[in-house]
């Protein structure tokens, strides 16, 4: 006698009583446990994963700043049986050889790194449901090794005391946002931090996961020169002929095309946007404007 899988409940059956936003990312919520669920349209296909601290700890010294940015990884979701992984893949080992067969060497000779997984919670033809819930709860962002690598004490996310944090919880066309209150317990032993927390030993801090969808193909990179003035973004190519360096570098810069390609000087079609802080006081904001 055969036996339906638990995952095989259709998703709109399990969240029926949910609150849902529509995006890049589907995300539901369970207002009952306070749990987070994303609908997973696109398997092994890439997309950027960012994490962030919104609300910091407060003090320099740690170096856990309010609006710090964390890792920039390239994911993707893959699918094993009721299970679903997150991997981030490796971009610092590549081939940009036309062959396949030589990519998929280079693939394959360097690891990658499953992030999270998941256990399927519901499914349909063409997506899944998982519980994200763990994950954004969890300390993506490093904190407690910041911590203790500042002799400031030993931490860890605690599940009990973080939450969901709705109000910058949005899912949008081209990106899906996240956020929690993520508190770690430990023992706080620094000087530093006693500093600035009201009970060393119960840390709360923001966490924001943002997930966003590559840009299409028209970006033109400009190779790196020692003497541009500008940081570089390296990556060993391993198809690099062998009279060449294997290390490729590009400049990291903004993508600008011409409003009048035709033009020796143009409005950019996107021009560049800065974003102040409205918590900005003033004179300092009239002069930044």
């Amino acid at each position: 006698m055969a036996v339906s899988p638990v995952w095989a409940e259709t998703i709109a059956s399990f969240t029926k009583n949910m609150q849902k936003q529509a995006g890049f990312i589907p995300v539901y919520y369970s207002s009952e446990d306070d749990k987070v669920y994303l609908q997973i349209e696109a398997l092994d296909e890439p997309l950027l994963f960012q994490s962030s601290l919104p609300h910091g700890v407060g003090s320099n010294d740690i170096g856990l700043d309010r609006g710090q940015l964390g890792a920039t990884r390239l994911v993707q979701f893959e699918r094993y049986g009721n299970k679903l992984l997150l991997k981030q893949l490796n971009t610092e080992y590549r081939a940009s050889a036309d062959n396949p067969a030589e990519r998929a060497s280079i693939d394959e000779a360097f690891a990658d790194s499953v992030i999270a997984g998941f256990t399927i919670a519901a499914s349909d033809d063409d997506s899944v449901l998982i519980d994200y819930t763990s994950q954004l709860l969890s300390d993506i962002h490093g904190v407690a090794e910041r911590l203790k690598g500042r002799q400031q004490g030993s931490f860890k996310a605690d599940p009990q005391r973080s939450g969901v944090y709705l109000p910058r919880t949005k899912a949008f066309p081209l990106n899906t946002e996240l956020e929690a209150l993520v508190t770690f317990g430990g023992k706080g032993t620094g000087a530093y931090l006693r500093q600035v927390i009201p009970d060393a030993d119960s840390v709360s801090v923001h966490m924001h996961h943002s997930f966003i969808a590559l840009p299409d193909d028209g970006y033109e990179p400009r190779e790196f020169h020692p003497f541009s003035g500008y940081w570089k973004h390296s990556w060993q190519d391993y198809s690099a002929p062998i009279t060449e360096p294997l290390e490729q570098a590009y400049i990291r810069r903004h993508r600008l095309a011409k409003k009048d390609p035709s033009a020796p000087v143009s409005e950019a079609v996107e021009p560049i946007v800065y974003y102040l802080d409205p918590g900005i006081p003033e004179p300092v904001m009239s002069a930044l404007r």
